[in-house]
């Protein structure tokens, strides 16, 4: 079987509208100007923040499992969702793109 190589990188912030979007926004620039697919779930329900937790839960999950790195805005300890996300990750192999992410 061919090696499945995969390219996209998720995006991982607090799901916080306003700086955390834009902050969002800029790492996903910076991550294609670097040659990688960034996976930002910012742009999830065109920047709706009014729906269920459990809506962007499933989205965000179902996103990070395609991809095969995961990438980390300040402040992310401080997220529930992101916490989870962080251990997902960590629990299906999902390299960090940052070596000092999780500390």
């Amino acid at each position: 079987m061919a090696a499945y190589e995969q390219k996209m990188t998720l995006i991982q912030s607090q799901h916080k509208p306003d700086n955390i979007f834009k902050e969002s926004y800029k790492k996903a620039a910076e991550l294609r100007e670097a040659g990688l697919e960034p996976v930002n779930p910012a742009e999830n329900f065109d920047g709706q923040t009014d729906l269920p937790r459990e809506l962007y839960m499933k989205t965000d999950i179902g996103q990070l499992l395609m991809c095969d790195r995961i990438t980390f805005l300040p402040g992310w300890q401080g997220s529930r969702g992101a916490a989870i996300e962080a251990l997902v990750a960590i629990e299906c192999g999902i390299k960090p793109l940052e070596d000092d992410c999780y500390e």
